[in-house]
């Protein structure tokens, strides 16, 4: 039985059982699958019953799904419609307010100079994958306030990655202008690169790819040819220093809008992958946890933490959409849109873990802080903001609808 435990098919068919068992619990108790998702992954993991472990099979599936993900909600979007001078302001805003509350409020605690710089740098980064997910379950990623979201966080993406060259280097005492214009001008560069390529040159590969014989004969090579596309600007993003997620995204949104007269249609055959290895993404960050680690102190530093995570973000992000002159409901839909930490505070978590600059418990509430804000902000979306936005607009109707 151990044997058969290890077997690729045997850990491939559970996850997935577990993720259906996710779906389940999610229909129960009325909320987003990511909900039960993770939270079936917090039951299996080693939090409660231990019967799956955070192991290199899954970790690999895992960032298959988040890469597959966000490649689709890229499809949703068009490279314009992120880069606008007001997505920048936002991403600016929701960088530096939770960087400085995160280090004052880790000070508080008692941490070291180290710790404190990097538990605020966790609190910068936005995880996309979360909210995306759950905004098209609910039909809005085509919303002006989900636009915000999606273009700010790719923004946020490039500017946690020189914030987190400023805090290595602060801690090191190594801090140089020199290295952070490279940090920053060759996350800039990918960014600007890869999309121009994809935008003016691939999109016409595609299309004549999808012209030949040979396309009519075997429809499928388009979609294989994108999904490979993906999957080298996720490497490519990696190795500029960025998450993988973000040249995923770049990727989609240089494709979207492409028009296929013989080829197989890349959002519905993307969308068929992601449904499958997302779902396991999402299941891993429940069983990644282990709340056996969390000791009283640590338990009020987490409840702090997160409160301070959702604060930063709505107040940082929100504050910069309000001003802009959206709603205050919208601009709430952005602050917590904006708030899930998600694996990229668990990858700076883990840089801070690995060189001695966090002990194991402040790595596993940032474990739990991401987790925490990845669960909580899809409860509010649903069952707060977009509920009460549609329960305004039926009671405007009604009102409009009475006899004068």
């Amino acid at each position: 039985m151990a044997e058969i435990a290890h077997l690729i098919e045997f850990q491939m068919s559970f996850l997935l059982f577990i993720a259906l068992a996710g779906y389940l619990l999610a229909s129960r108790v009325n909320q987003s699958a990511v909900i039960g998702e993770i939270l079936v992954g917090l039951l299996v993991g080693p939090s409660v019953l231990g019967i799956v472990t955070y192991t290199d099979f899954v970790s690999s599936i895992a960032h298959l799904g988040a890469v597959i993900l966000l490649f689709v909600v890229g499809l949703e979007f068009r490279l314009e419609d992120i880069a606008r001078p007001r997505y920048l302001a936002i991403a600016a805003s929701g960088v530096l307010v939770p960087w400085v509350s995160g280090y004052a409020v880790s000070l508080l605690f008692g941490f070291s100079f180290g710790s404190s710089v990097f538990i605020g740098t966790a609190l910068t980064a936005t995880s996309i994958a979360i909210t995306a997910n759950v905004l098209k379950e609910m039909g809005k990623l085509q919303t002006p306030a989900a636009r915000a979201i999606i273009g700010a966080a790719v923004i946020d993406d490039v500017l946690s990655l020189l914030v987190l060259a400023v805090s290595r280097g602060l801690v090191a005492g190594e801090l140089s202008a020199g290295s952070l214009v490279i940090v920053f001008a060759k996350a800039l560069a990918f960014l600007a690169v890869g999309g121009a390529v994809g935008h003016f040159a691939l999109r016409r590969v595609i299309g004549l790819i999808d012209a030949t014989k040979f396309t009519r004969r075997y429809p499928e090579v388009t979609f294989i040819f994108a999904t490979m596309l993906a999957f080298l600007y996720a490497m490519g993003a990696e190795l500029v220093g960025l998450s993988a997620i973000v040249g995923a995204f770049i990727a989609g949104a240089s494709l979207a809008g492409v028009t296929l007269r013989n080829g197989r249609d890349l959002y519905k055959g993307s969308e068929s992958l992601m449904i499958i290895f997302s779902s396991i993404f999402f299941v891993s960050l429940g069983i990644i946890a282990d709340v056996k680690a969390l000791d009283v102190r640590i338990v009020i530093f987490l409840v702090a933490l997160t409160i301070v995570a959702f604060a930063s973000k709505v107040l940082g992000s929100g504050a910069v959409e309000l001003l802009g002159g959206s709603r205050l409901r919208d601009a709430a839909i952005v602050g917590f849109g904006m708030a899930p930490r998600g694996e990229v505070a668990m990858i700076i978590g883990l840089i801070g873990l690995d060189g001695g600059l966090i002990q194991q418990d402040v790595y596993v509430s940032i474990i739990l802080m991401s987790l925490l804000t990845t669960i909580i902000t899809p409860i509010i979306l649903r069952n707060w903001l977009y509920r009460r936005g549609a329960s305004a607009a039926r009671r405007a109707s009604a009102r409009q609808e009475e006899p004068s």
